[in-house]
């Protein structure tokens, strides 16, 4: 971008002389590469078999520049944030690796290492090259998560690995095909080492093509409007996306600003928690990002790689100051990261293994918003739910067949915080993802389990102006014994802190109900969300009272999640998930009454709650009659005035 001049205020020579194209050909050509990753998820999500990409979204698209451009990611897909974050260098260095000059027409290079492509190595990265007569002039990329890639756990969610070892197979940048033809070698070492083969073959192929139709899509516009064109437009793409992230950074005054976030320790034992600290120096339209003082890595595989904590830098700068800045590798021109080798979001191996990285990292998104929403005013941002709460189960069916379940029966999904805009979505996905939800009915198609329960809890949004999202339960029966690994990582502190004088969600908890007694196929109706309904459950995760066993986050006890690195229970237990609520937004008392009064008949908040949290005196019966409910606004007057 030509120095100390806007893009819009460029003189049409100096736009065309940069780029070599003008405003509209420049304009035209990003949409139609938009437009050809997003064809090729809405493919791949069409024809997927793996269930977590299938039901997750768990994949993510790119188009990424050639070497000479220093492999610019220029579009990405609508998909997974913390994919997209790390693909631009996951690009750049398992090329080099290899060497762009040993590419050919047809390649498709694959990496999956933590440490040089970012994520967890269930994540795959696909790049395949694209050639114009002869010339490497572009890349076409997808990432997808694998179900299985070997490793201690099947499906790999569990933060109670030690090493990399234990995470499964780690690939170099090899290739999966050469010159468009499999490499057997490639294939076998990868099925041989994973649980679910038959499930990644198809899924191999179907990336196969989509890969091929996104080449396809490229050359369509190389041919039409020319490859200088089409070359300066990935670099326009880029220059968009910085000009506008420096505009949302110049806007907060100069300044050093900190936040801490914290996770209630690692898969070892809770003698440890850990906390992440970040300093942002901002100066004029650049800003630093500074990971000191953040906890040494964990010991188990509850880490971050430097790649997944650029991302989240990226994504919690982009959420606070501009959200509609386009995601793309210019995002990061103006953000610098010093990230000390060997903490918590910069861990090395083979001792500092990565696999839960998002909680590490999501930690640092929460330090982030710490950080700046003092001085963003009312465009501060309340918490989210903190962590994904991330259930993986597996047993045998009653012939001996094995099953598993992955990443669909724990607290996966819940609630974001408030902003000045309204009330917080009460069930999404963390802030640095970015899924869909599985349906209940393929959840109870692939594996022995009924989904009872799955609703808003009272109470549990973070009270302000306007309502965080309310914690999500979820309770699910188990129909055969089974394994389980259970992995909340933030019950301890809020997660959901509220921002602009709002309060802060919730912390939620985790049980396990025993069947004995309590099997609903036996009692013929659901386990109570009463408090006496607890008295005969086994905690796992959460601040609880010790003799009731409900949340006491004041005087209860911690109960930690790998107290049992595997939880054993037999056909008829019931696994209870209470997320942690979103935080509220603004001063509770300033909430419209009429919005009050909508919360409790939609049973968002319960009577007692409207007049202790918003002082807002609610008069009926919202279960028998909740469209009669009324707003006694003399006691509500006088109870806010008091």
């Amino acid at each position: 971008m030509t120095e100390h001049m806007r893009l819009r205020d460029m003189p049409e020579d100096a736009f065309a002389e940069t780029y070599h194209c003008d405003r509209f050909t420049a304009s035209v050509i990003t949409n139609r590469l938009r437009h050809a990753v997003e064809h090729m998820s809405t493919g791949f999500l069409r024809e997927a078999f793996s269930p977590i990409i299938r039901d997750w979204y768990d994949f993510a698209c790119t188009i990424s520049g050639p070497p000479e451009q220093d492999y610019p990611m220029s579009v990405v897909s609508n998909s997974l944030v913390v994919f997209l974050g790390t693909m631009a260098d996951a690009v750049r260095n398992s090329v080099e690796e290899y060497g762009p000059e040993n590419l050919r027409p047809g390649d498709v290079l694959i990496c999956n290492d933590p440490y040089r492509a970012g994520t967890h190595v269930n994540d795959v990265c696909f790049i395949h090259p694209v050639f114009v007569d002869d010339r490497l002039v572009s890349f076409v990329n997808l990432r997808a998560h694998q179900l299985d890639i070997g490793g201690t756990v099947p499906g790999g969610f569990s933060g109670t690995k030690t090493n990399v070892y234990e995470n499964g197979l780690v690939i170099p940048p090899v290739l999966l095909y050469s010159g468009g033809r499999p490499v057997r070698s490639t294939f076998s070492l990868i099925f041989d080492n994973s649980r679910f083969g038959g499930l990644l073959l198809p899924d191999f192929k179907s990336i196969h093509q989509q890969l091929q139709l996104g080449a396809r899509l490229v050359r369509d516009n190389i041919d039409r409007y020319g490859l200088d064109a089409y070359l300066g437009t990935l670099h326009y793409a880029c220059d968009t996306s910085a000009e506008r992230m420096q505009d949302a950074i110049a806007r907060i005054p100069d300044g050093d600003y900190e936040g801490t976030g914290l996770i209630d320790a690692d898969g070892l034992d809770d003698s440890v928690d850990y906390s992440v600290h970040v300093t942002l120096r901002k100066r004029g339209q650049d800003i630093e990002a500074d990971l000191s003082g953040t906890s040494a890595q964990a010991r188990t595989c509850i880490n971050a790689g430097m790649l997944d904590s650029k991302t989240a830098v990226a994504v919690g700068l982009t959420m606070l100051l501009d959200p509609h800045t386009p995601f793309t590798s210019g995002t990061w021109r103006s953000i610098d990261l010093v990230a000390p080798p060997g903490s918590l979001l910069s861990s090395l191996p083979p001792s500092g293994g990565i696999f839960l990285f998002w909680e590490s990292t999501g930690a640092l998104v929460s330090a982030i918003f710490d950080a700046l929403n003092p001085v963003l005013g009312t465009d501060a941002v309340a918490g989210d739910y903190g962590s994904t709460n991330t259930h993986n189960a597996n047993g045998l069916l009653p012939d001996g067949t094995p099953w598993a379940n992955i990443a669909q029966c724990g607290g996966e999904h819940g609630p974001w915080g408030a902003t000045k805009e309204g009330d917080g979505d009460s069930y999404t996905v963390l802030f640095t993802l970015n899924n869909l939800d599985p349906p209940t009915e393929a959840i109870e198609h692939d594996a022995p389990v009924v989904v009872l329960r799955k609703e808003h809890a009272i109470d549990t949004g973070g009270p302000g102006t306007h309502r965080g999202g309310a914690a999500n339960l979820k309770d699910t029966l188990w129909l055969t014994d089974a394994e389980h690994y259970s992995s909340p990582f933030h019950t301890k502190v809020p997660s959901g802190v509220g921002a602009a004088g709002g309060a802060a969600g919730p912390c939620g908890g985790v049980w396990i109900f025993p069947p004995d007694g309590r099997d609903p196929r036996e009692t013929g109706r659901l386990i109570g969300v009463d408090p006496g309904a607890y008295g005969g459950s086994e905690p796992v995760a959460g601040v609880l009272d010790p003799a009731t066993k409900t949340l006491d986050p004041s005087a209860g006890r911690y109960h930690y999640f790998a107290s049992r690195p595997v939880w054993q229970t037999k056909a008829g237990a019931v696994f209870r998930y209470l997320t942690n609520g979103g935080g509220g937004w603004g001063a509770p008392f300033r909430r419209d009454p009429q919005a009050v009064l909508r919360d409790v008949r939609d049973e968002y908040v319960s009577i007692a709650g409207a007049a202790r949290d918003y002082g807002v005196v609610v008069v009926g019966d919202p279960h028998h009659d909740p469209e009669g409910l009324t707003v006694d606004g003399e006691a509500t007057a006088a109870l806010r005035a008091g």
